[in-house]
C-alpha cells in the first residue's frame, strides 16, 4: 500500500483547518442574525438585512465599490450587508455584531482607496448607509443636516436649490459619500478661502460602541474633535453632519487650459505654478493634474474663482502671465456649475450631481504627499520621465494648493494637521483596467518606484500623508487587534503627526475594547503599551470625563424626513429622490 506523502498530509490538515473556519464563520453569522432576530424592531429593518443567500447581495455590494482592486472573487466578502433606513437600526447592529465577535466596516460611498470600508480579513458586517442621505438645509442659519450617506453631489445640488449664494467646502467628486469623507478632512476648491469639509462641521450625531445615539454636547468635545479629520470609523458609526454653509457670488469663473511638456513649456510651468498659486488670493483656487496623453505628457491647469471673469483674467496677468491665459479661456457660471466643471464632467444637466453611479471604475493605488519647498526644475522633469514608463499609461499626478485659509488655521484645531507651510498637497494615482494579479502587482510596484522616487523633495520627519487617501504601504496595525504605540505610529504620525496622541487617547476612553478597528483604525492603551502615559483619562483633560459620562446619554430622536427610498429590486440603477 503507497504510504500518503508528508503534502498529502499538509494538503488534508489545510482542508481541516478551513472548512473549521469555515463552519466557524458561519456560526458567527447565524448568531448575529439569531441576535438581530430577537431586537423588538427587526421587523422594521428585517428587509434591509443581505446574506449570500440573498439575490440582490452581489449587487448591492458591488454598488459601491470604486476601486476594482477590491471587486475580484478572491476578495473578502461581508457575513451581512445592512442598509439601515433610519439611525434607530444601527444600535441592535452594533450590539448584535459584538456579542457574534463580528467587526463593523461602515461604508457611506465607497471610495476607500484600500476598501477598507468594504473590505475585511475577519468575519465582518458591512453597515452600507446608503439609505441615510436626506440633506436640510436651513437658509436663514446657514446651516445644514447631512445624513452620512449622502454623495458630496447630493449635498451641492440640495444647497443650490435653496440658494444660489450657499456653498460648502467639500470634495470635487461627485459621487464621494460625506461619511468618511468629512470625518478625514475632505478638500475641494472652496478649502483656501473656507478650509476643509471637516472645519465647518459644527455638530454631529454618532453612534458608539454600547450602541447610543450621541450628538456634539453628548459625546463631548474631545469625541467631536477626534471625528471631524480623525475619522470616524475608529470611534464609532456617525450618521449625520450638521456644517456652516458658506457665501459664495452669484457668479463664478473657471478655466481648465492644457499645455504639453514638448511644445508649450508645460514642464516649466507646474514649476512656476508653485510659486504662484499658494501665495495667491483667497479666492483663487488653481489646480494641476499631470497625465500621459498617447505619447506626450500634458500638464492642466483648472481653476475656480470666486468673482467675475475680467477680474480674474486681470489677477491671473498680474501674478502668472507665463501661463498664457487668454480672456476667452475665463468661463462665467454659478458656483454649483463649476463642481461639475471641476470634475471634467458637462455642466448640465445639474441633476448628474445625484447620480451615485461612477463611469470607467478601474484598480487605483494611491500614493499622497505634502510638499512644503518648491520640487527643483530637475526633479519635475524626472517625473516626466517616470510617467513615460508603461505602467504609468493612466497614471496622473494631482496637486491641489494650500495657503489662504489653510494657512491660518493651527495645526491642533483638528486632528488633520497639514495647515501652515504646506504649499500643496502632491498625489500619484496610478489606474490600470487589467484585473490579473501579476499586472496589478507590476502597477503597484511603480506606484513604490515613484514614492520613493519623491522622497527627497515632499515633507520629512515625519512624511506627511493625506489619511483620506488611505495607503497601506505606510504600515498597518497588528491583525490581532493589540497593536503598540511604535508600531501603530509608523502610519499614524504621517498622518497626523503629533495629533495622534490625543486621537489614541479620545479613542482609549470611547472605545475601550477596541470594537471599532481597522489596519489603520487608532489604537487604544486597552492593553497594550501604548507609550502615551500612564493615565490617559487624566491626561485628556476634563471634556474626556464628559464622554465617558455620556455613555450613559441617549439624545433626542433625530427627526429625519421621509424621503423616497431606493427599489430593492433596482439597485444598480438608483439615483436619488430628486425632489
Amino acid at each position: 500500500m503507497k504510504t500518503p506523502s508528508n503534502s498529502t498530509h499538509l494538503s488534508f490538515f489545510l482542508l481541516l483547518i478551513l472548512s473549521c473556519s469555515s463552519a466557524a464563520f458561519a456560526d458567527r453569522q447565524d448568531n448575529f442574525l439569531k441576535c438581530l432576530s430577537k431586537t423588538s424592531n427587526y421587523s422594521y429593518f428585517s428587509n434591509d438585512v443581505y446574506t449570500p443567500a440573498n439575490s440582490s447581495y452581489t449587487s448591492i455590494l458591488q454598488f459601491s465599490i470604486r476601486n476594482l482592486r477590491f471587486a475580484s472573487l478572491s476578495t473578502p466578502k461581508p457575513q451581512v450587508i445592512i442598509t439601515p433606513e433610519h439611525e434607530s437600526q444601527i444600535p441592535p447592529v452594533i450590539r448584535c455584531a459584538r456579542q457574534s465577535r463580528l467587526e463593523i466596516r461602515t461604508r457611506s460611498g465607497g471610495h476607500d482607496m484600500e476598501g477598507l470600508s468594504y473590505v475585511s480579513r475577519v468575519p465582518f458586517v458591512v453597515l452600507d448607509l446608503i439609505n441615510l442621505s436626506e440633506v436640510t438645509i436651513n437658509v436663514e442659519k446657514k446651516t445644514a443636516w447631512i445624513e452620512a450617506g449622502a454623495t458630496t453631489g447630493i449635498v451641492y445640488y440640495k444647497i443650490a436649490k435653496k440658494s444660489p449664494t450657499l456653498g460648502f467646502p467639500g470634495g470635487i467628486c461627485p459621487t464621494v459619500g460625506v461619511g468618511g469623507h468629512y470625518s478625514g478632512g475632505g478638500y475641494g476648491t472652496l478649502l483656501r478661502k473656507y478650509g476643509l469639509a471637516g472645519d465647518n462641521v459644527i455638530d454631529a450625531r454618532i453612534i458608539n460602541t454600547n450602541g447610543i445615539i450621541l450628538d456634539r454636547k453628548s459625546m463631548g468635545e474631545d469625541l467631536f474633535w477626534a471625528i471631524r479629520g480623525g475619522g470616524g470609523a475608529s470611534f464609532g458609526v456617525i450618521t449625520a453632519w450638521k456644517v456652516q454653509l458658506v457665501d459664495v457670488p452669484k457668479t463664478v469663473t473657471v478655466f481648465s487650459i492644457n499645455r504639453n511638456v514638448e511644445q508649450q513649456n508645460g514642464t516649466e510651468l507646474w514649476h512656476r505654478w508653485q510659486y504662484v498659486v499658494p501665495q495667491a488670493d483667497k479666492d483663487l483656487f488653481v489646480g494641476v493634474i499631470v497625465s500621459r496623453v498617447n505619447t506626450t505628457v500634458q500638464v492642466n491647469f483648472f481653476s475656480v474663482f470666486l468673482g467675475g471673469a475680467d477680474s480674474l483674467f486681470s489677477y491671473m496677468q498680474e501674478i502668472f502671465p507665463e501661463l498664457g491665459l487668454k480672456r476667452e479661456d475665463c468661463l462665467e457660471m454659478s458656483w454649483i456649475r463649476s463642481t461639475l466643471f471641476s470634475n471634467q464632467m458637462p455642466i448640465n444637466p445639474l441633476e448628474t450631481l445625484l447620480n451615485r453611479t461612477q463611469a470607467g471604475l478601474r484598480q487605483l493605488k494611491a500614493k499622497s504627499d505634502y510638499v512644503r519647498t518648491p520640487i527643483p526644475l530637475n526633479a519635475i522633469k524626472g517625473m516626466v520621465t517616470l510617467l513615460r514608463e508603461l505602467e504609468a499609461d493612466e497614471t496622473i499626478y494631482y496637486m491641489v494648493p494650500y495657503g489662504g485659509r489653510m494657512g491660518e488655521i493651527p495645526e491642533s484645531q483638528t486632528p488633520f494637521p497639514h495647515r501652515a507651510g504646506v504649499l500643496y498637497k502632491l498625489a500619484g494615482l496610478t489606474y490600470w483596467q487589467n484585473a490579473k494579479a501579476a499586472n496589478a502587482s507590476s502597477y503597484i510596484s511603480w506606484s513604490r518606484r515613484y514614492y520613493q522616487y519623491m522622497t527627497p523633495y515632499v515633507s520629512s520627519s515625519p512624511r506627511e500623508a493625506y489619511y483620506n487617501y488611505r495607503d497601506l504601504d505606510i504600515g498597518v496595525n497588528n491583525p490581532n487587534g493589540k497593536t503598540s504605540y511604535a508600531r501603530a505610529s509608523i502610519w499614524g504620525k504621517p498622518y497626523y503627526k503629533d495629533n495622534f496622541d490625543r486621537l489614541v487617547r479620545v479613542k482609549t476612553v470611547v472605545d475601550p475594547t477596541n470594537f471599532f478597528k481597522n489596519e489603520q483604525s487608532i489604537p487604544n492603551t486597552g492593553s497594550t503599551d501604548m507609550g502615551v502615559g500612564e493615565d490617559a483619562h487624566e491626561q485628556t483633560g476634563s471634556s474626556i470625563a464628559q464622554v465617558e459620562e455620556s455613555k450613559y446619554v441617549v439624545v433626542a430622536p433625530y427627526k429625519r424626513p421621509r424621503g423616497q427610498t431606493r427599489p430593492r429590486d433596482q439597485f444598480a440603477d438608483y439615483v436619488p429622490d430628486k425632489s
